[in-house]
This record gives structure tokens, sequence and C-alpha cells, in this order.
């Protein structure tokens, strides 16, 4: 189907299915931000301690190389404390930059850990949809934002370091620390930069992919269509099942006519069969009741069936208004109700007399 008529919003279905196949939303350079950030925070905080360690590491290497006659006994201490240097300082950043990957990845997917993406599948390694995805509008695009964030990140490197240049000749009447000082500063300024630069090229990002990933799930009318069908059904197929439980309905509640003691009736339109058994009701049971036709249907199977049938407008339209079927009749509608099969009863007892 044409992409251009993918014109709807995705349902909430569909978004659930995408999910479970691990198509979700994710900003690769938010995640590549909040790393940078992270690892820079970190390493700003500790950077002190990371400076001290290693001043004291470099100390003991120079006395190691002085003292001639114990260098041979010293060297393997000196690798042992070399790898926990490394641990020290590396660990700590390397934990905190792990942490805030795996926290900006969370944060966009919801916790969402899928294995659906881990399927080997032959488009992936295939030439032809290899070559097809590097020719893709979306490589187009990625191609020119790592383009924009190189040469951003060479200007600001060029300039922080073009003012660190410029302003070298200093450090000739200057001691070791202050000079060291100030190129951490600069260094210091030139991180920031950067980090403010990429977090503003992160946000644009994230409101293209967030855009492109909600273009992609678009449906068109009929897929939204032939959802419903598949998640509600067909509603013809419905309609007729509807049809079917509702003659079937109709032809248990007809059964039950030949079983009622009145039929009431307005002349066309209402008819309700009502049963009366004093030694196992407690009130009137309607056991049928319909208009228009299957009004005319119940009279006819109650006549053929020796069943009164009464008419009386009135008590036929409030029956058929108020009651339900195999259920009592209101308690408002008792005493006419009443009379009607007090007068059927008698007359009942009159025909058993006569014969």
């Amino acid at each position: 189907m044409a992409e251009g008529s993918k014109t709807e919003k995705a349902t909430p279905k569909k978004r659930r299915d995408e999910r479970k196949k691990g198509n979700v939303f994710l900003s690769q350079d938010a995640v590549a931000v909040t790393t940078l950030m992270g690892s820079c925070a970190a390493l700003w905080l500790l950077a002190g301690r990371i400076v001290d360690q290693m001043a004291g590491y470099m100390t003991l290497c120079l006395r190691a190389v002085g003292d001639t006659l114990a260098i041979g006994d010293q060297v393997m201490e000196l690798e042992q404390q070399g790898v926990m240097l490394l641990v020290r300082t590396v660990l700590p950043i390397t934990l905190v930059t792990a942490t805030c990957a795996i926290i900006a990845t969370f944060a966009q997917t919801r916790l969402l850990v899928s294995g659906e993406l881990l399927r080997p599948k032959f488009s992936r390694i295939s030439p032809l949809q290899g070559i097809k995805r590097l020719f893709s509008l979306k490589s187009v695009i990625n191609a020119l934002k790592g383009i924009i964030k190189i040469t951003l990140l060479m200007v600001i490197v060029y300039f922080s370091l073009k003012g660190m240049l410029d302003e070298s000749y200093k450090y000739l009447y200057s001691d070791l620390s202050a000079a060291c000082a100030h190129l951490f500063d600069v260094g210091k300024t030139m991180i920031i930069r950067i980090v403010i630069a990429f977090v503003a090229l992160a946000s644009l990002d994230y409101m293209y992919e967030w855009w492109d990933y909600e273009r992609q799930l678009k449906m068109s009318k009929q897929e939204i269509k032939e959802e419903y069908k598949q998640t509600e059904g067909d509603p013809q197929i419905k309609g007729k099942i509807k049809e079917m439980q509702r003659r079937r309905a109709q032809s248990r509640m007809m059964q039950q006519v030949p079983g009622a003691d009145v039929v009431i009736r307005n002349p066309t339109h209402f008819a309700v069969a009502l049963r009366y058994k004093p030694e196992q009701d407690n009130a009137p049971i309607v056991l049928a009741k319909g208009q228009d036709e299957l009004a005319l249907r119940i009279v006819k199977t109650a006549e053929e069936h020796q069943v009164a049938v009464i008419e009386n407008v009135p008590l036929a339209r409030s029956l058929y208004a108020a009651t339900e079927l195999n259920q009592e009749i209101p308690p408002e509608l008792y005493g006419a109700v009443a009379e009607v099969l007090v007068y059927i009863f008698r007359l009942n007892e009159n025909k058993q007399l006569v014969k």
C-alpha cells in the first residue's frame, strides 16, 4: 500500500504489536549525550583524586628507577599497583557511563527487553537489503547528522586551542602549577561547550526521531478497518450471528407459549403470554412477548393450543414495556393481571362444570 495513503495515527494495538517486535522509539543521540554528560561529571568529580593517585604512582616509579639495587624486587609490585591504579581510576567512570547509557535507553523504551531483534533474519545479511538501507533517506539523514556533529566538534576544538595557543607564550613566565591550572581551565571550558552543543543537537535529533517514528507507525484507513475486523469481528458476520441468536431465542420463546395460562394482546401490535402456577410461582411469569409480526405468531400459537387470548390494550402495552422474559411481572401490574387471571380461571371452571 502506498506510503502516502497512511494518514491515520497508529492504534493502541498497532503500538503494542510493534513494541513486541522491539520496534520502539529510541534516539541514539540522546543516549550518547546522556553518557557524555555522565562521564564528564564523573571525571570532574574524581579529577582531583585521579591526579593524586597518578602522582603517587609516578613518584613510586621514579624512586624505583633511582634505587638500582631494589629495582628487580619492585617491578612486580609496581605492575600490581599500576593495575590497581587503572581499576580505581577507570572503573568508576566506566560504571557511571554504563549506568547513564542504560537509564537513557530504558527511559525511552520504557524498560523494554525484547528478544525479537536477536532472532536471525536473512534481510539483515542480504546484500540487496544492505544497499537499499545504505542509500535510503534515513541513511542520508544520519550521514548529515554525523557531518554536522563532526564539523561542530572541530570548530569548538579549533577555537579553544587557538585561544590557548595565543596565550601559550605566558607559560614562559609562570610556574608549572599555574600553567597546568590554565590548561585544565581551557580543557574544562572546551568540554562544557562541546556538551552544550551536543545537547542542542540531541534535542533536535530527539524531536526528529519522534516525528519519524510516528510517521512510520501511521496506518491507512483500510488497515484500521482490517484491524477492527480482526479484533472486533466482521460487522456483517456479527450481524448474522446476532440474527441467528435472535431467531433461536424467539424459537425457544414460542415453545413456551403452549404452557401459558393466558395471552394478553393489543389487537395487532403487542402480545404477552403469562403463566401463573400458585404452587410454584410467587407472581405471574412472562413466558413470551412480542410486537407486530411476532405478536401475531404468539396469538396464533396460543389459539392452536387452546390458550386463552384476552384483548386488553393498556395492559398489553404496559406488560410489554415493563417486563422481561422468564421474569415475574412488576408489582404495579399485579391488580390488573389478577383480574384477568381470575376471569380465566373462572371461565375454565365453568367449562369443566358444563362438561
